[in-house]
């Protein structure tokens, strides 16, 4: 008798009171799974680099926005949407590899500026390959709607940016 009243309300005869017959049906969920299954697959296609995908992340964006910009950890941490602690931390890693230099700032005496080095760049060029043919396999059942995805992930990426308008508003790209 107790567990009935329990149950009663929302979602009655329920476990939870949910408006879902299942978790398959959330959302969240299910892109909670497809990230999990995503991560073990760049983490195992990373690890003979000896690179997590969290430092491949930041290694890959100090190598391509460094070719044309003076770039700063609070900058990194702002093109990755990596936390300004986290971006410290796996810099850090990433000069005791000698993958990248921090050096004072020319213009901040508290900044410093991330450069990567050569060796650094080096892992990069092979990274980044093994990352996006990973992509590629990983995506492989939905390829031919992938341009979809990836215009689905970046309406979710800009809704979720700290100046994102309110969440109801739809971009440009969502319409249809």
């Amino acid at each position: 008798m107790k567990r009935r009243a329990a149950r009663s309300g929302r979602g009655e005869g329920r476990p939870l009171p949910t408006r879902l017959a299942g978790p398959g049906e959330s959302p969240g969920f299910l892109l909670w799974k497809v990230s999990n299954a995503w991560q073990r697959r760049q983490r195992a296609a990373l690890q003979p680099l000896g690179l997590t995908h969290s430092q491949f992340v930041l290694l890959a964006a100090a190598t391509w926005f460094g070719s044309t910009e003076t770039l700063t950890q609070a900058r990194l941490a702002e093109l990755t949407g990596v936390d300004v602690m986290t971006t410290s931390q796996l810099l850090r890693t990433l000069e005791s590899g000698k993958l990248v230099a921090r050096d004072p700032h020319p213009d901040d005496p508290r900044a410093k500026t991330v450069t990567v080095t050569a060796q650094g760049r080096e892992l990069a060029r092979k990274a980044v390959v093994i990352v996006e043919a990973t992509d590629e396999a990983f995506f492989a059942p939905v390829a031919e709607r992938v341009g979809e995805v990836v215009r689905l992930f970046t309406d979710l990426v800009a809704a979720s940016a700290p100046d994102a308008p309110a969440a109801n508003a739809r971009s440009p790209t969502s319409a249809a």
